[in-house]
């Protein structure tokens, strides 16, 4: 769906370093990317995306692409170097995978709940990566006349290093990370009359793990995600 759209606008806004952060070769015009860069991002479009096996209690997923190429880049220039003002041109491409997951036009009230940090997670990431993504997401949104409220009833526990684990201490450690924060209620009361639709809402999804005990977390709180959204999805490679 481009009915959010205004991506070109977003990626050619602001003078931001000379080094595209798309492909790390050509100098950037505005915003941080080439135009090269700005050609490959506006032509994904949101896919479904499921981890093979998909673990207990894992919602319907979309991305927007595989992570590779410039979505890649551009993801590691705003988490791993600092590059903040990709959040608004990355948001906007997280907006138009909301809008394809849930389809056009809800009359209920959706509520998009960002992958909460840890307090390191967040320090190590020049702050909180996924709430100015899920910021920039809802205002994209809204501006296309959906009703929208970034909400936050999750908080992160410290937990190991998921490079040190495998795939089982990877799905243990997920399931004991999140906890609510203080129940629904501190989301707030629905605005309208329906049941809202939970969207749960990550950078990358390679197994699954993590969506699915966010999922799991807010489902038991009352708090059901309709489905999750994504920017980018690893792709398993085959065994020769």
């Amino acid at each position: 769906m481009r009915g959010v759209g205004g991506l070109w606008a977003d990626l050619t806004d602001l003078v931001l370093p000379a080094e595209c952060a798309g492909c790390r070769e050509r100098p950037a015009t505005r915003h941080g990317f080439c135009p090269g860069c700005v050609a490959a991002l506006e032509a994904l479009r949101p896919r479904p995306a499921r981890p093979t096996p998909a673990p207990p209690g894992l919602p319907p997923c979309v991305a927007l692409g595989p992570y590779a190429g410039p979505l890649r880049e551009a993801l590691l220039a705003y988490k791993e170097r600092g590059r903040h003002g990709l959040a608004r041109p990355l948001g906007g491409l997280l907006a138009e995978v909301v809008a394809e997951a849930l389809g056009s036009g809800p009359a209920r009230e959706v509520l998009l709940v960002p992958v909460p940090d840890t307090a390191a997670a967040a320090r190590a990431r020049y702050g909180d990566h996924l709430g100015r993504l899920a910021r920039h997401a809802a205002a994209r949104l809204r501006r296309a006349g959906w009703p929208v409220r970034v909400v936050r009833p999750l908080r992160a526990l410290p937990r190991p290093d998921s490079v040190t684990l495998d795939s089982a201490g990877r799905a243990r450690a997920a399931e004991a990370a999140f906890r609510p924060r203080a129940g629904p209620a501190a989301v707030g009361p629905p605005r309208g009359a329906s049941r809202p639709a939970v969207v749960v809402l990550d950078d990358i999804v390679t197994t699954g793990v993590t969506l699915a005990a966010v999922s799991r977390v807010l489902t038991a709180s009352g708090l059901s995600p309709s489905v999750a959204a994504v920017l980018a999805a690893t792709e398993r490679r085959r065994r020769l």
